[in-house]
């Protein structure tokens, strides 16, 4: 935990919370480099009966769930009654015929129509931190809740995970817990590792990625709708010229997302992208070639060099009264399928989709990502190899 040197106090009509915000809490993220899947491990359980467990991190689940049946100790699960104040305060709750607390929110890999339901629990937990190696309890001061899902729900995930940990901006997320249970400021922090060779960062609290010579960092408004986490788009470059997109379709913003492999983009926006990138493509001595799912646009490299830097994007968004300009390249906007095939890492996601954009985690990765809810803003740092420096450590 890093050092603490100064208290921030908010005070309500009811009682005077002290947040200690320069309190912080890293914890490891993996990759499965097979789903490109982003998870973290939980122990739940009490004492040397603790199971670990791998949870999916996901911006838009709002209740952590899991099937409890990789926990070694079911015994010391509590259920949550229905009448309780923390059923009722769970988005999606209902009953059983036992009077238990249930839980139903849309799986994150599945269709829309999809949906998680289980009974609400709560158990002991902890998680280790990376700094220290030393366990802390979750929530010291009232167990960690959660729901326990059959397995079924876990179709289209990593082996190796066994649920999702949610990161929302709701009641219960997994951050908001930790933070609620030591008095932290209510934000967190990611940095996505682009391999499973090494571990990204998990922060929750204050971050200090970079030690002596901190990441310099932008800030933009977040945005809160429906759970999500949204930012305004107020502009699309690619090497600096504007795209020519109808303004109606940014209006919508663009929601970030640790699920999504590749970021969906609404068919206007993907096609006025797309052009651009096949010009610089074919400038350079690339040659276009059959598509790769979930590609449509690919390319033969030519026999000069392997060239990652086809095109550089930059989304523009507000930030202090001005425009900021949210920059990715070489490698967050291509994937390699092959030895001399490299494809636009951007996927088409039709006509009418639900949001215009949607960032995913491949353009995500060896960014430092910081959502702070006591600001409603969020922070984001430029390409890390700028800086020669990644997300894995």
């Amino acid at each position: 935990m890093g050092g603490l040197t100064h208290l921030i106090v908010f005070v309500s009509m009811f009682a005077a919370i002290t947040l200690i915000s320069e309190a912080q809490y890293l914890i490891p993220v993996t990759k499965d480099e097979p789903t490109k899947q982003f998870y973290t491990t939980v122990n739940i359980g009490a004492g040397g009966m603790s199971s670990p467990v791998n949870l999916l991190l996901d911006l838009g689940t709002n209740l952590t769930w899991l099937n409890c049946r990789k926990i070694r100790l079911l015994s010391s699960l509590h259920a949550v009654s229905c009448k309780s104040s923390t059923c009722k305060s769970i988005p999606g709750n209902g009953c059983d015929v036992t009077n238990t607390c249930l839980y139903t929110q849309p799986r994150p890999l599945g269709k829309n129509t999809a949906v998680a339901t289980g009974r609400v629990v709560q158990d002991n937990a902890t998680i280790f931190t990376t700094q220290s190696g030393k366990p802390i309890s979750i929530a010291p001061s009232r167990r960690f809740t959660f729901s326990c899902a059959v397995e079924k729900y876990l179709q289209g995930m990593a082996p190796r995970i066994a649920g999702v940990v949610a990161l929302s901006p709701g009641e219960f997320p997994f951050w908001r817990e930790i933070a609620s249970a030591y008095n932290i400021i209510p934000k967190f922090a990611l940095c996505l590792p682009s391999s499973g060779r090494g571990l990204g960062y998990f922060y929750i609290g204050t971050h200090s990625f970079g030690g002596s010579n901190p990441v310099p960092m932008t800030l933009t408004p977040l945005k809160i709708d429906s759970g999500k986490y949204l930012v305004s788009v107020t502009s699309i470059y690619v090497d600096g010229v504007s795209l020519t997109l109808d303004p109606s379709l940014l209006e919508g913003g663009a929601q970030l997302s640790t699920v999504v492999p590749y970021t969906v983009l609404q068919t206007d926006i993907y096609n006025a992208l797309a052009q651009s990138f096949m010009l610089k493509a074919k400038k350079i001595g690339m040659s276009e070639t059959t598509g790769h799912a979930p590609f449509k646009h690919c390319f033969e490299e030519g026999a000069s060099a392997k060239n990652m830097d086809v095109s550089v994007m930059e989304i523009g968004l507000p930030g202090n009264g001005r425009e900021v300009k949210w920059r990715f390249q070489g490698a967050n906007m291509v994937e390699r399928v092959s030895e001399t095939v490299i494809c636009l890492a951007f996927v088409d996601g039709g006509n009418k989709p639900n949001e215009s954009m949607v960032i995913g985690t491949h353009q995500l990765q060896n960014y430092l990502i910081e959502f702070d809810l006591s600001t409603t803003r969020m922070a984001f740092s430029d390409p890390l190899v700028l800086h020669n420096i990644g997300c894995s450590k």
